[in-house]
């Protein structure tokens, strides 16, 4: 192993340690009743105080056990790196999911170097904790992407057609071009799904529990963890229209991948 697929071993596994800690206390707080602290840019769009305090327990961790690293987090923003690596956090990916009582939410944190403006970072390492499925996806550049012990890898036999996933916005002026984007789509599919966790989604993928995934809009910390656990599964993820306020990630393996980029890429 070298120095540096080394370095991104260490940084992978405190990502999977402060994943699998934060993960309780969420698991915690829902058990006992969330409280709605706002909302976002919708009502759909909430925000608990779990989130808030996720976040919290993550950036303080980060703080003690890495304290001159950068850090973007979904509520409490960004700060600045003095070595190089940044934090790419969402305490709850799927927040209205969690909110609701469904099971399919997670922790994603990603270690990332070049800075955490979109298309621009080079990832380190990643982990996505789903407390209540008891699963943890864990990646390292160079070492793979693993599921616990099992190490992942994306599918290539899609001759049945493609099982994707996406997910929508909140502004509901959004949904018409989502809707078209599925129509579009539909031809290689063989089904789709829409799990309210993009986090969670890309880690599927990376397993070859679906074949490929697509949405507009979504935020750094939605997939900065994923996009690592698919591309050390075997598979791709590009970005599209990344200067738009609605960029599109397109994640799958190869043909999946290139089928949904032929399709989607309209520029």
């Amino acid at each position: 192993m070298s120095s540096a697929e080394n370095a991104a071993q260490q940084l992978k596994e405190l990502a999977a340690d402060i994943a699998r800690e934060a993960g309780d206390p969420a698991q915690r707080r829902r058990a006992a009743g969330v409280s709605l602290a706002a909302t976002k840019s919708t009502l759909a769009d909430i925000v608990t105080e779990a989130d808030r305090e996720v976040e919290a327990l993550i950036r303080d961790r980060l703080h003690r056990e890495r304290p001159g690293d950068g850090f973007l987090g979904e509520e409490s923003g960004a700060g600045e790196s003095a070595t190089g690596v940044t934090w790419i956090v969402d305490p709850i990916d799927g927040t209205v999911n969690y909110a609701y009582g469904l099971p399919v939410y997670g922790v994603s944190i990603a270690a990332v170097e070049g800075g955490a403006e979109v298309g621009r970072w080079h990832a380190l390492a990643a982990a996505v904790c789903a407390p209540v499925l008891g699963e943890l996806f864990t990646a390292a550049r160079g070492s793979g992407a693993w599921l616990d012990s099992t190490r992942l890898s994306v599918t290539s036999d899609t001759t049945a057609g493609a099982l994707l996933a996406t997910g929508f916005g909140y502004d509901p002026s959004t949904h018409d071009g989502d809707l078209q984007t599925m129509r579009q789509v539909m031809p290689i599919a063989r089904d789709v799904r829409r799990s309210g966790s993009a986090a969670i989604d890309l880690s599927y993928v990376a397993a070859g529990r679906l074949d490929g995934y697509f949405e507009r809009g979504l935020q750094p910390w939605d997939f900065a963890a994923g996009a690592l656990m698919v591309e050390e599964a075997g598979g791709a993820l590009t970005l599209l229209d990344t200067a738009s306020a609605r960029p599109m990630v397109i994640a799958g393996g190869a043909d999946v991948h290139a089928r949904l980029t032929a399709i989607l890429d309209n520029r």
